[in-house]
């Protein structure tokens, strides 16, 4: 009888650390997930700040290019500011398609990555 308190108290023990190890490896997937993903933001999030420099610098450019055209500053910038209106216009119409599904595939992309590479594996 004592035998099968024993086996029994050894099995409790091993299904105890089974379940620990697995809660333990599950924080460190939704922690290695988290990173990735959080480092694909501020990646972006830089590039995102450097490519508007360059859009804010050409735009002043251009502006000062339509007002030696025009002969007047304040053309210059209301066509460059007419420009921008327009494709404002034209990204608010196409968000669905242009914004909100890209952002999406990527994010669940980078979340599911590590399975897909472990499917291929099997």
């Amino acid at each position: 009888m004592e035998k099968t308190f024993a086996k029994v108290e050894e099995m409790a023990e091993h299904v105890k650390e089974y379940v620990n190890n697995h809660i333990a490896s599950a924080k460190l997937n939704v922690a290695e997930k988290t990173s990735g993903v959080l480092a694909n933001i501020i990646a972006m999030a830089v590039a995102l700040m450097v490519f508007v420099f360059f859009i804010v610098f050409t735009s002043v450019a251009l502006a000062f290019v339509f007002a030696k055209l025009t002969g007047e500053y304040y053309w210059g910038f209301l066509i460059v500011a007419g420009i921008y209106l327009l494709i404002g216009l034209l990204v608010w119409t196409m968000r669905e398609k242009l914004l909100k599904l890209p952002i999406m595939n990527a994010i669940l992309q980078q979340l599911f990555k590590e399975e897909e590479d472990a499917d291929e594996k099997i």
